[in-house]
């Protein structure tokens, strides 16, 4: 039987495919992409795929069309059921699959859902999702096969491995968890329940509609149950995830947000007394403060792309024991995988606040307090928002500015820094600043408007600045 499907262009993405469920993307293309990727597997010399689905409305109709897909190309089908996106990697890497696919939405809004892809052990991404809707839509399929399905219940070996990785002792913490309603709920009280100390879940039943709150922990309104549960139990820290559990959002003891990068200035200190002079990766959207506190902890700070498919390749090639991003994206290949798993991420904090003689406020507050933007999302259209960047750029070279081109413009000045980058998933460009003091980031923030209006567009909103961060 000859196969041949045309996806909507606007799903097939830099990280992932994703799209809006009976719109943009439907039961059909989660059937073709099983059927093609199924086909790569098969050319590349695979067998087996492991499928796993988050707590999405649409996740299991989706993860049944793509697990037909799958077996129509002639694969050994690891159901591993309903559970965080970590979880199916875990799944890949521990039981040899030669493929892995999660349907999920992550943290967009309840009417999304996608697919995130490994082929063998290597994030599927870029100009391979491309590669795959020109397949489909030429017919490249391999002919079809019987392929078979085994469920395959992996949840207590994932939770009994993350457990053993706790290096906090018998100290008992009080803990609020929030998972949002998302997929981590599916795990979150047998892993507490491995661990000592207090530990209340909230927003913990598996729910597609989201009730509490967006599944987004980058966003302080998500935060904001978490926040009132730590200060209503004097609980040392609050942890919440996005709908995946790919991301880790952490609140201090008194209430206040710890951001990506001052997670990792406390987990990168941690990691390289064991390893001393290792590579520590952090996105372009990270505060100079952990690339600065990397090289005192004695490591060597390497700044590189935003997006979690990039950080793993980099991790991969420089052989760096940890990496971050300002989304809560954090990756160790320090005892574990090196993959982003918001859980071990957790777990690994909760050990290093268990082992401090201070509380966790305490050490944030000693971080150096800068004023900064938070992360600015601006519209732009497809077509140019690359070519601004690259007319900044130009701009800023021929001024002789310090200038780090690695994803989009970082600009270093006597005041600070600036960040202007596309996104790679969205019609939107990316803005950053980062100054010692309020003056200074008022001269960073009109820099960044003069060059947009150079090349013809409106500066972003900048209320929402904050010191401190």
């Amino acid at each position: 039987m000859s196969f041949s499907h045309r996806f909507d262009p606007s799903i097939l993405r830099e990280y992932d495919i994703r799209g809006i469920v009976g719109k943009t993307l439907t039961e059909a293309d989660a059937y073709a992409i099983g059927r093609v990727f199924g086909g790569i597997v098969a050319r590349a010399g695979g067998t087996r795929v492991a499928v796993g689905y988050d707590g999405r409305l649409s996740s299991p109709a989706l993860e049944a069309a793509l697990v037909k897909g799958l077996m129509a190309s002639g694969m050994a089908v690891l159901r591993i059921g309903l559970g965080p996106t970590p979880m199916l990697y875990f799944a890949a890497t521990t039981l040899a699959t030669d493929g892995a696919v999660m349907v999920t939405g992550s943290h967009n809004p309840p009417d999304y859902n996608g697919f995130k892809m490994m082929l063998g052990k290597k994030p599927f991404f870029g100009r391979a999702i491309t590669a795959l809707g020109e397949m489909a839509a030429r017919g490249d399929a391999v002919p079809e096969a019987a392929g078979r399905e085994t469920a395959e219940d992996i949840r207590a070996a994932y939770i009994a491995r993350l457990l053993a990785d706790y290096d906090g002792g018998a100290r008992a913490l009080t803990v609020v968890w929030d998972p949002g309603n998302g997929a981590a709920g599916a795990v979150l009280d047998q892993l507490v329940a491995g661990l000592p100390g207090t530990h209340t879940v909230i927003n913990g039943e598996v729910d597609g509609n989201f009730p509490a709150h967006h599944p987004d922990p980058t966003v302080p309104a998500n935060l904001r149950q978490l926040i009132a549960a730590v200060h209503g139990q004097k609980a040392d820290l609050g942890i919440a995830f996005d709908g995946d559990a790919d991301r880790v959002g952490i609140v201090d003891d008194q209430g206040e947000i710890l951001f990506g990068d001052q997670i990792m200035v406390l987990l990168a200190r941690d990691v390289l007394r064991a390893r001393p002079g290792a590579t520590i990766i952090a996105d372009v959207k990270a505060s100079q403060v952990l690339f600065d506190e990397i090289a005192k902890a004695g490591g060597a700070p390497l700044m590189w792309k935003t997006g979690h498919s990039l950080i793993k390749a980099k991790m991969a090639e420089t052989g760096a024991p940890l990496a971050g991003e300002m989304s809560g994206h954090i990756f160790f290949a320090d005892r574990w995988y090196g993959f982003d798993d918001a859980l071990y991420a957790a777990l690994r904090l909760l050990g290093i606040v268990a082992r401090m003689t201070g509380r966790l406020s305490e050490a944030r507050a000693a971080l150096p307090a800068l004023a900064s933007t938070p992360e600015l999302r601006f519209d732009c259209e497809e077509t140019r928002k690359f070519a601004i960047v690259a007319e900044v750029a130009a701009r800023l070279r021929e001024a002789g500015a310090k200038v780090n081109d690695t994803d989009g413009v970082r600009v270093q000045t006597e005041d600070g820094w600036w960040l202007l980058r596309a996104s790679n998933t969205q019609a939107v460009l990316v803005a950053r600043a980062e100054a010692k003091d309020q003056a200074g980031l008022e001269r960073l923030k009109a820099a960044i408007a003069g060059q947009l209006a150079q090349s013809g567009l409106a500066a972003p909103d900048f209320s929402g600045s904050h010191a401190g961060h």
